[in-house]
């Protein structure tokens, strides 16, 4: 992928015509980027594979609809795809790997992938995460993990599948934390479990207003052709932020082995903030605690 801003106007929804974003996958990072984005006067369409969401998505200004891929993915879904494909300005491809089954994430991902190339879609968002990254005690940047169709990792083969390879559209990829947020506060992710191990390595986290700041703002600068890494700044160790996190939240504080060497990976943020035009708000995790 190249390391270059598209040329041309940036995309948003002053000026001219809104940008029409198509977000396939509207669970809870796709909402709130959604309703960002409608607040700012764009046109959302917008996937669920849950019936019970329609409703909900439409009262937020979502043009809504059930899409279901993988063995369900049938010829009138394909139908449907090609035809928000052919609506949209943007698609923000927000399928997490888990809807998949081992090994068959970029095969879930292909009927998109065709779909994208049939309807001309001119930009690609592809959200990933920093998983793809080995987890050695050094800190991780965007090229120690390449997308490319034969990659060794699942989701690296997906992201080469959205990497155009002549230019058919403009992509960026961004690889996320572990997310926080509302109803995803950290305090419960190992509450009260004993003897874990790496507990010198650094969390990684992000908090969802974050996340969802940068994807507005790559969408509305029209920063193409990139991947980045998006991260909070500050990297605490879990066997400082998992207690506090826990005690914040007045449940039981999981306790670490004691080992001396270093471990785990920490993610270098640097890039997004040097091109995408947003402010972090929750670069300390610690103080982000309240607003989880």
């Amino acid at each position: 992928m190249t390391n270059s801003i598209s040329g041309g106007s940036p995309i948003e929804a002053s000026g001219a015509e809104p940008t029409i974003v198509l977000i396939l996958g509207c669970g809870w990072l796709g909402m709130a980027l959604a309703h960002r984005l409608v607040a700012a006067g764009h046109r959302v369409l917008g996937t669920t594979t849950s019936p019970e969401n329609i409703a909900g998505m439409a009262a937020a200004g979502i043009e809504a609809h059930l899409l279901q891929l993988g063995t369900s993915f049938t010829a009138s879904a394909e139908a449907l795809l090609l035809r928000l494909l052919t609506q949209a300005d943007v698609l923000v491809l927000n399928v997490p790997p888990r809807a998949a089954a081992a090994g068959a994430y970029p095969t879930l991902l292909r009927p998109v992938h065709r779909a994208v190339a049939t309807a001309g879609t001119r930009h690609v968002l592809f959200v990933s995460s920093t998983s793809v990254y080995p987890t050695e005690a050094r800190e991780m940047r965007e090229a120690d993990a390449i997308s490319t169709r034969d990659a060794a990792s699942d989701i690296l083969r997906a992201e080469g599948h959205f990497v155009p390879r002549y230019g058919q559209w403009k992509s960026t990829v961004v690889r996320l934390g572990g997310l926080i947020g509302p109803g995803r506060a950290p305090g419960r992710f190992l509450a009260g479990r004993r003897d874990l191990s790496q507990g010198n390595a650094p969390v990684n986290l992000v908090h969802l207003t974050d996340v969802v700041g940068v994807l507005a703002a790559i969408i509305k600068h029209a920063v193409w052709g990139h991947t980045f890494n998006v991260c909070a700044a500050q990297h605490p160790l879990r066997r400082d932020f998992y207690p506090a996190a826990a005690q914040y939240l007045k449940l039981e504080s999981p306790t670490f082995k004691d080992e001396c060497e270093a471990t785990g990976k920490t993610i270098d943020s640097s890039l997004v903030r040097s091109l995408v035009p947003y402010q972090f708000e929750h670069d300390d995790v610690l103080a982000a605690l309240p607003y989880c």
